[in-house]
């Protein structure tokens, strides 16, 4: 599908959704990367968000394109890890303009939106399924660095339930290409600056359990996160460590996005599956992970969840 797709475009736009995790840059500079050294004849544009600093030693993430300066045309379009065209936030324009379309996503909420769709829920990252669909043989060191990144986040380091024998396989793969590894999971996953430790510390300080303890929720607002001096895409990893807490089910992080809104970040263990949550209030992601921006005060989107989270819980 893919391979075919490429052949038949002389102008290619990738572009993945808004506020772009590893995965997001993985695949779509992945991608990107195969294409400028496999079609060289191809004119290849990438569309994304500002990604994190520490992505940043990926080269071709210099060639992102943060605006759309003209309303091209193009060929074809990619959607990737993407689970419907809003999420592609100013690149849709693109994606609406575009001959063709093609989206490739692990987002069970995906409702496949474009011409060709390639979404497989039970995949462990859209970097994985990019792999799938590649000439392995012509998959560059530099490209299986950024799949590798992708499959990396989206697994938690191989420890997520979504991480089979098949993304394993495909991990040691892209190893062989001579990528270094450790430095990728060090440097993008583990590491933090300071100030993503103390906001991740005062988010674990004030964060709260509540239904019989199954549940943690903790609130980040604009005001502290000018005083710690981060942006959201410091937040990244809060809610995952959250939900490593003993005998929560669901982890909750709610960050200020202006007033009265809030951006929802949800993990859970085994019990609820959070897609639907998320989804009943229009957002959407995968069982364990998910999201959805709600309106109202602190106090009512945290309600709203609860009763979501309450009718699975109640069946257990």
């Amino acid at each position: 599908m893919l391979l075919r797709a490429l052949e038949q475009a002389n102008t290619i736009a990738i572009g993945g959704h808004v506020k772009p995790d590893g995965d997001c840059t993985g695949s779509v500079t992945g991608l990107y990367q195969y294409i400028k050294e496999n079609y060289p004849e191809k004119k290849t544009d990438m569309y994304l968000e500002e990604v994190p600093d520490s992505f940043r030693f990926i080269p071709s993430t210099e060639e992102i394109k943060h605006e759309v300066l003209e309303e091209k045309s193009y060929d074809l379009f990619i959607t990737l890890d993407c689970g419907d065209k809003k999420r592609l936030g100013f690149s849709a324009v693109l994606f609406d303009k575009a001959k063709n379309t093609l989206c490739i996503d692990h987002h069970i909420s995906n409702q496949a939106f474009a011409g060709e769709n390639y979404i497989e829920p039970e995949a462990s990252s859209t970097s994985e399924l990019v792999y799938r669909l590649l000439d392995k043989d012509k998959i560059s060191k530099t490209t299986a660095e950024s799949l590798y990144l992708g499959i990396v986040h989206d697994t938690g380091v191989f420890q997520y339930s979504c991480t089979s024998p098949e993304t394993m396989e495909a991990a040691a793969q892209l190893m062989r290409k001579g990528i270094d590894s450790e430095k990728i999971i060090q440097k993008t996953f583990f590491e933090k600056t300071y100030a993503q430790q103390q906001i991740l510390g005062n988010a674990l300080l004030e964060s709260i359990r509540f239904m019989d303890k199954q549940c943690i929720v903790t609130t980040i607002t604009r005001k502290q996160m000018r005083f710690f001096g981060v942006t959201t895409k410091d937040l990244e990893g809060i809610v995952s460590q959250m939900r490593n807490t003993k005998g929560v089910e669901v982890a909750i992080l709610l960050y200020e996005t202006d007033a009265q809104e809030f951006k929802v970040s949800l993990r859970s263990t085994d019990k609820v599956d959070v897609s639907k949550v998320a989804a009943y209030y229009g957002g959407g992601g995968h069982k364990k992970a998910a999201g959805v921006t709600m309106a109202g005060s602190r106090h009512d989107v945290i309600n709203n969840l609860a009763v979501q989270i309450a009718l699975q819980l109640d069946k257990e």
